[in-house]
């Protein structure tokens, strides 16, 4: 059977308005998540104009300078450290409540999570050393999450955001999953954004020809067809508007990251899944063994 991956966008083919990538109501048949990544070096300047639409601003590589207007109209200057690259642990971010405008600047790379909502939150900033980190599965399927913009962790609306390290040869959004009907205490009915980034694994030493990649596919549920089978590179973005996903596999040789940005329509903000049932028994397999010794990922090894 052909593969066939129409929600699957390559790194540069969401450009738009000075950003590298720009996921929102654009794509036909996606309405409740948005995206944007973009470049700050060179003195490059990137607007968030006020609107109907929490975002979270995450530094990627390098600092970010925000210069905020608030929808009362006072204004304040946030510095985000941020770090060196996305495998240096967690960063330091900030929460922009509906209404609030503001204009990015630094010297690195930042995303921004965004999904479309009346529901104003205070905005705040989640801090490095405040964000919660989890190591989650066992053995090849160990992988680090960090849960900056969950519900146990922030005030949002509708956004649920966090981020995973998967070392090299280790899988993870494993056993493949759906969330994309509304069942009480069950299941969240939420889209989903794969936003991927890779490098050599830590500690390797490449060539210079070296192309760091991994692995994701999604495949359909009784909500609708959808069939992702691709090599996910630095930049590439994966929507899953319904169906199971995963798994994400990092490749030999290369670490791979993913930014997860979700929200829905229904009134619970609360991420609950509903694993393939073909697969669901792997979980049980984690018992007795250890999560990998190379996590986690900080700034100190």
């Amino acid at each position: 059977m052909q593969r066939s991956n129409e929600w699957f966008f390559p790194a540069g083919s969401l450009a738009r308005g000075g950003w590298q990538t720009v996921v929102d109501d654009g794509i036909p048949g996606w309405r409740h998540t948005g995206l944007r990544v973009g470049s700050l070096e060179d003195g490059a300047q990137l607007e968030l104009p006020a609107g109907e639409v929490e975002r979270i601003v995450v530094p990627l590589a390098g600092e970010v300078h925000v210069a905020l207007v608030g929808a009362e109209g006072g204004s304040r200057h946030e510095h985000l450290a941020g770090r060196a690259d996305v495998f240096d642990g967690p960063t330091d971010t900030l929460y922009l409540g509906v209404g609030d405008a503001a204009v990015l600047s630094g010297t690195g790379r930042v995303a921004v999570a965004e999904a479309p909502t009346s529901d104003r939150r205070p905005t705040c900033r989640i801090e490095r050393d405040d964000v919660p980190v989890e190591l989650r599965g066992a053995g090849a399927s160990s992988r680090q999450v960090h849960n900056f913009g969950t519900p146990q962790a922030l005030d949002a609306a509708k956004l649920i955001v966090c981020e995973v390290i998967t070392p090299a040869e280790n899988w993870s959004s494993y056993p493949a999953h759906k969330h994309d009907e509304h069942v009480p205490g069950v299941e969240s009915e939420l889209e989903e954004i794969y936003y991927f980034e890779a490098a050599v694994a830590r500690g390797a030493e490449a060539m210079a020809a070296a192309q760091p990649f991994g692995l994701f596919s999604t495949y359909s549920s009784q909500a609708g067809e959808i069939d992702t089978s691709a090599m996910v590179r630095s930049g590439d973005v994966a929507l899953v508007p319904f169906g199971y996903h995963g798994p994400a596999a990092a490749a030999p040789g290369y670490d791979l990251y993913y930014l997860n940005v979700m929200a829905g329509p229904g009134a619970e903000r609360v991420w609950n899944i509903t694993d393939d049932p073909a697969h669901a028994w792997v979980r049980a397999e984690w018992q007795g063994q250890r999560i990998d010794e190379r996590l986690p990922y900080t700034r100190s090894n």
